[in-house]
């Protein structure tokens, strides 16, 4: 044994003889919870990118520079979409981000600032930094576009929720690369090694079969005199199978979603039944986001008597149904007269037309009451 113990102390590769992965520390695979954050938050993310943000003063909309800014380039090195888009990311997944308008009217996301939050006076925003630049001067409250996405951080709940569900896939994992794993012995001849040339050879020997085994498909060992090679399989048949990984996995991101409120049909991509999980998707998580957005536009860009004349930011989300799904609907509201030919437009996202036709309340013979004459049509 002490033969042994100088052979180990002079190779320190010799740890593989030993199955050190059990003591590691399962709870560090942090891939899973990047995979599960970046899957819900890009999501999310890319919903939102696709809104478009309309400048209304009074009936009208009108595109100037702050509607270029806000759809098309905030930024000399952002177009819109990658702008919204890491928006939200640092949103959700810091649970707070800052937009600065630079000097020139460049809309900026810092990387990193202070916050001193105050009860009566404005908050002040300080060491603002954006890639390897700080702003040396203090931003007031309102003089920035500032959002919390919760009163609570989310990145605590999604670590503490990580750590169960890490460890145990850091173990499922590890039992599978053990399913059906190959080990070997060596058994030796203490009287072949006697001097250190001959025991140099010796482990050069095992180093090399090692090597052998574990990289190729097929190694061949050649039989050496006082050395015997032995190959043991666990034959372990109740090892957990892949599926069980997935399983574990699949549950760790079904959680981070529920948290961001994504049904978990949309994250898998489910087909069936589409929907109805898209409708409360955009109604209860979408739409409660870009309200949050619109109200901090609204009083950034807006004094508040601009705002009460009618000049104000409207968000037209990406809509999941198209107007063939909705020209039964319309059809209804405009010909019973409870909304004229614009008002339908609006609400659908459409700027109102010129046609002063469409600014009329119409109704058709069925909504009419029995006695009376419609213009144009004949008396019942």
């Amino acid at each position: 044994m002490g033969f042994l113990d100088a052979i180990f102390k002079r190779n320190s590769e010799v740890e593989f003889m030993f199955d050190l992965d059990i003591f590691q520390d399962t709870s560090t695979r942090i891939h899973m919870k990047r995979l599960a954050v970046d899957t819900c938050v890009s999501f999310l993310a890319r919903t939102i990118s696709q809104s478009e943000f309309r400048i209304r003063n009074g009936d009208k909309y009108e595109k100037d520079e702050l509607y270029y800014r806000l759809n098309v380039r905030p930024n000399k090195n952002m177009t819109a979409s990658t702008f919204w888009q890491t928006f939200i990311d640092k949103l959700v997944y810091d649970n707070e981000c800052l937009v600065i308008q630079a000097d020139d009217g460049d809309l900026l996301i810092a990387d990193s600032f202070g916050h001193n939050e105050y009860a009566v006076f404005e908050d002040t925003f300080y060491d603002v930094t954006i890639k390897d630049y700080m702003f040396k001067r203090t931003f007031k409250q309102s003089e920035v576009i500032h959002l919390r996405y919760k009163n609570e951080n989310l990145a605590p709940l999604i670590d503490g929720l990580y750590k169960d569900y890490g460890d145990l896939f850091g173990r499922i994992l590890n039992s599978q690369k053990r399913k059906n794993q190959i080990r070997g012995t060596v058994d030796m001849d203490m009287i072949a090694a006697k001097s250190k040339e001959q025991q140099a050879k010796l482990q050069e020997f095992i180093d090399n079969m090692y090597k052998a085994i574990s990289d190729k498909d097929v190694a061949i060992v050649p039989q050496q005199k006082g050395i015997e090679y032995k190959e043991h399989a666990s034959g372990n048949s109740s090892s957990q199978s892949v599926d069980e990984i997935n399983k574990v996995t699949n549950g760790f991101l079904d959680q981070v979603a529920m948290a961001i409120g994504i049904p978990i049909s949309l994250i898998h991509g489910d087909m069936a039944d589409v929907e109805k999980p898209t409708k409360n998707y955009m109604m209860y998580t979408v739409s409660p986001l870009l309200k949050k957005i619109k109200d901090e536009a609204n009083s950034k860009f807006f004094t508040q008597q601009e705002f009460l004349n009618g000049q104000k930011v409207e968000v037209k989300s990406i809509s999941y149904n198209s107007l063939f799904d909705i020209a039964a609907s319309v059809d209804k509201l405009v010909s019973s007269g409870a909304f004229t030919g614009n008002e339908i437009r609006q609400e659908a996202g459409y700027e109102p037309s010129t046609d002063t036709n469409l600014d009329k309340h119409y109704i058709t013979k069925n909504y009419q009451e029995m006695g009376t004459t419609v213009e144009g049509g004949e008396n019942e």
